[in-house]
């Protein structure tokens, strides 16, 4: 490749990040530029969404959803993904495609069915009945994410731990978890993101029981209410997105090294 080559590659490359970038960030600052009303900036509209909204309230329910399922799912999905990844015992494959029979069923085949189920057992309108479903989700992709980054793992480490009498728990959160920090941050952000922009369980789960609202279906309540005044709209929209926004920001490195994680094996 010659010199000239290589700078035309580059500069094609760069050409397109930056054009991709500018789509990708276009409607976030449409949305910002609307919301603090420019060319005069103010926080009026921010201040008047989060009063009206009760977004102190639901924003506060979503964290508490999301801290539960993120906890619970990580921990089940680690330990079984643990053990379909580094041992071998009957039926593990057929236990592995049933977790993956998680991620192919929608939750809109599910919902349905999945309501009267909690209501029969008292659990429509609750938290715990909005987090059981989606740990179970969350927990079906763990178990896959976990899975394959257990058995990408280098061998060398495990028969090291276990020839120096380790035993597998040892091994799991003294070997393998420490240098499997990115593939787990990847996990975690991936879960959090996923439950905190979860409507349709909210919407079927919670209909009645406006204390126990999360962000987006309190977005989405606002929404309806407000449909005219387009700057608190926006407002809304940024106060409910800003929480996952935050997260990927400071967990991005992370999150980028989980991703490429699996891409070199021993």
């Amino acid at each position: 490749m010659t010199p000239t080559t290589s700078r035309a590659e580059r500069a094609t490359t760069y050409a397109v990040l930056i054009v991709f970038a500018v789509i990708a960030v276009f409607p976030l600052l449409a949305v910002a530029s609307q919301a603090f009303g420019l060319p005069h900036p103010s926080a009026g509209a921010f201040t008047g969404a989060w009063r009206k909204g009760h977004f102190a309230r639901y924003l506060t329910n979503s964290l508490i959803v999301v801290t539960v399922v993120v906890v619970a799912a990580s921990a089940l999905s680690i330990l079984a993904g643990y053990a379909l990844g580094t041992m071998e015992f009957r039926g593990a494959n057929a236990l592995f495609y049933v977790f993956l029979a998680g991620l192919m069923v929608p939750t809109e085949a599910i919902v349905v069915p999945l309501y009267f189920d909690l209501r029969s057992v008292g659990l429509d309108n609750t938290l715990p009945g909005l987090m059981l479903p989606q740990i179970a989700q969350s927990v079906s992709f763990g178990v896959f994410w976990m899975r394959a980054y257990f058995r990408s793992a280098p061998r060398s480490l495990i028969e090291a731990s276990r020839m120096d009498g380790a035993s597998s728990w040892t091994t799991l959160w003294r070997v393998l978890l420490p240098v499997g920090r990115p593939a787990i941050l990847t996990m975690v952000v991936l879960i959090a993101m996923w439950t905190w922009n979860e409507f349709l369980l909210a919407l079927v789960i919670m209909n009645s029981n406006e204390d126990l609202r999360t962000a987006p279906l309190g977005l989405s309540i606002f929404q309806g209410q407000h449909q005219t005044e387009y700057q608190m709209l926006m407002a809304a929209a940024l106060i409910i997105a800003a929480p996952v926004v935050l997260v990927y920001v400071f967990l991005q490195r992370h999150f980028i090294a989980g991703m490429l994680s699996g891409a070199v094996k021993e």
